[in-house]
């Protein structure tokens, strides 16, 4: 198994034309169904927010290794899987959101994407652009720029199994 512990990336937070959290951000807003037909993993990023105002040119601007940062309810909807495997795609190494749609967080464990609840996050000092690390294990987010340091939740040690197999079907093989 791989040993994954900590991340660095450029954050993406994902609020409104006025500055406020995006909630209940579903799954037709990550990835409209026009586009259900693509299977290919690494055709489904280009489509990522497509249906979400603000954010539709997003898989132009958005580079390898960084992490999202979103608000309550994400991914909430259906149980489409390319809502999880286009940020894949994109290179997303990792999305912080103060609550997570159940079948979505279970969909993103599943594939061995990173994904942590941080209640609050949204009244921490973080803003697009700065870079963050996340220690998965020990449930800490320190932004590089203030040097402040907050507790998400951490991996349960299933998560990190997981995540350190590359994905459910590897970990079941082991």
């Amino acid at each position: 198994m791989n040993e994954i512990k900590k991340i660095r990336g450029k954050v993406w937070v994902i609020r409104d034309q006025n500055n406020k959290p995006v909630d209940n951000i579903d799954t037709d807003q990550i990835f409209h169904n026009k586009h259900l037909a693509i299977t290919k993993i690494e055709e489904m990023g280009q489509h990522i927010f497509g249906n979400l105002d603000g954010w539709k040119d997003f898989p132009t601007k958005v580079s390898a290794g960084d992490i999202l940062i979103v608000g309550k309810n994400f991914g909430s909807g259906s149980s489409r899987q390319q809502a999880v495997d286009g940020f894949a795609a994109l290179g997303v190494s990792a999305i912080v959101g103060e609550s997570f749609g159940a079948i979505y967080w279970r969909n993103a464990v599943n594939a061995a994407f990173p994904v942590l609840q941080a209640p609050n996050i949204f009244e921490e000092d973080i803003q697009s652009g700065d870079e963050i690390e996340i220690d998965f294990k020990n449930g800490k987010l320190t932004n590089t720029r203030n040097n402040k340091t907050i507790d998400i939740t951490p991996m349960s040690k299933t998560q990190l199994d997981i995540l350190r197999a590359g994905g459910l079907f590897e970990y079941g093989r082991k």
